[in-house]
């Protein structure tokens, strides 16, 4: 995996982060979605780096990088948290300005990212994702029957933990729908070591509390203070996910947060990056260019 790339560990200040990073250009920095690590962009980010400086870190708490303690309000887990890891990390890596690509989890983080570090931003890439209080202030029984795993991690009695690392490969569908055929060997050993870590498992929970929380709570803020995205943006969505089963036209949802936003689906099973990269490829080529 990764050919040409370097893995290291950064310290990013309150954590450090693993990372793999290579390729020349403009730089990019692609945030996975739960429970994966960075390594499933391996189909992505090679092909990205002829182009593009490419990073791809493991977000705090998830795979190798720090699980740093939680408090009360689960901060150390809030999308502010986890996108000022991603500013330091490109400042320690050299890049005054840089793209963001974010799926799932990432895509909050990486909007945040955009929100709270405007001149750093160039470009935004949510995939498989809205706003966090938008998804909130939509909730119906549809919603809550499909994301019911929102309010199980939610729970601070943390039943959610015990009952992951009871069998955390059948959780997670380790050898059927996340099996090594469909996310390749050496991203499958990675995905098994993080799941099967009760310190991770906890962290990735974490983000989902912080979810419910402090991260709604800051996008409220911001929507009635009027900030808004100002870079130019594109959404992708998995065209047999829910996204739009949920909401109709997901542009619709998003373009009061970001009006030069663009998007379209792809013929894509919930993880594109493993399941339709060359499509992915394709898109974020021409949007990043």
């Amino acid at each position: 995996m990764f050919d040409g790339f370097q893995l290291d560990r950064v310290n990013v200040g309150e954590v450090s982060l693993r990372v793999r990073h290579g390729g020349s250009g403009p730089a990019v920095v692609l945030l996975h979605g739960h429970p994966r690590t960075h390594t499933t962009w391996y189909q992505v980010a090679p092909a990205l780096a002829d182009e593009f400086t490419v990073v791809c870190p493991d977000l705090r708490g998830y795979g190798q990088s720090d699980k740093p303690a939680a408090d009360a309000a689960h901060t150390q887990y809030s999308k502010r948290a986890m996108a000022g890891d991603v500013v330091g990390l490109m400042t320690e890596l050299g890049h005054d300005q840089f793209a963001v690509v974010g799926h799932d989890r990432g895509s909050y983080v990486a909007y945040r990212t955009a929100l709270d570090h405007p001149d750093r931003v160039s470009k935004l890439v949510v995939m498989d994702g809205v706003p966090v209080v938008e998804a909130l202030e939509r909730c119906t029984d549809k919603f809550a029957a499909m994301w019911w795993h929102w309010w199980f991690f939610a729970q601070t009695a943390k039943p959610a933990e015990r009952v992951i690392c009871a069998d955390p490969e059948t959780w997670y569908n380790a050898w059927t729908s996340n099996g090594p055929d469909v996310l390749g060997p050496e991203n499958h050993a990675d995905f098994l070591a993080a799941i099967r870590n009760p310190a991770t498992v906890h962290a990735m929970v974490e983000d989902y509390r912080a979810g419910l929380g402090v991260d709604r709570q800051a996008d409220e803020k911001d929507r009635a203070d009027g900030r808004r995205i100002t870079c130019p943006t594109m959404l992708l969505w998995s065209e047999r996910d829910d996204l739009e089963e949920l909401y109709g036209n997901p542009l619709e949802v998003w373009h009061p947060w970001c009006p030069q936003i663009v998007g379209h689906g792809i013929d894509s099973t919930h993880h594109i990056a493993e399941n339709a990269p060359l499509e992915l490829v394709q898109s974020l080529r021409s949007f990043l260019r």
